[in-house]
């Protein structure tokens, strides 16, 4: 199964301290470098904002292979979201006259275009153009990080 991390997700990451759970840290490294886990790279932008988040940070930037850019299918598919009015919602008026990066519709494509799961913090709300509102609509497995730790099989 592949794995498509929002932004949202890795920044919970930085919780899991390296000094404290070092093998967190191995493990999700092992599944970044075997191609179990992925994002895409406006995570990657969208993390450069975090500078208070340095576990997290670190590790995107040593595992930076993994924020693809977005292939022909995934830039349809993103094309395929925004084809629902409703979910255009999903940029902020205030990121479009910023131009702040948004990777929403980009790691859903992602997880769509590989057939996989996203990995996201955000939570179904109703009537909301949030990752999960959006997942569940085009039937694409949606989990947070503690469900993905579980499918693992991680304790600590």
């Amino acid at each position: 199964m592949i794995y498509v991390f929002d932004t949202s997700s890795i920044v919970v990451m930085n919780n899991y301290y390296p000094d404290i759970f070092p093998s967190f840290w191995s493990r999700i490294d092992q599944l970044a470098a075997d191609g179990t886990v992925t994002s895409t790279r406006e995570v990657m932008k969208e993390l450069s904002r975090y500078n208070d988040r340095p576990h997290s940070l670190e590790w995107a930037k040593r595992n930076s292979a993994i924020f693809r850019t977005p292939d022909a299918n995934e830039t349809t598919f993103v094309a395929r979201i925004f084809a629902v009015p409703h979910f255009k919602q999903v940029i902020s008026e205030k990121a479009r006259l910023k131009g702040t990066p948004v990777a929403d519709p980009f790691v859903i494509a992602a997880a769509q275009a590989r057939n996989g799961k996203v990995v996201t913090e955000e939570v179904m709300r109703k009537n909301a153009a949030k990752i999960p509102n959006i997942c569940e609509h085009f039937e694409i497995a949606c989990i947070d990080l503690a469900t993905f730790l579980n499918e693992q099989g991680w304790t600590f």
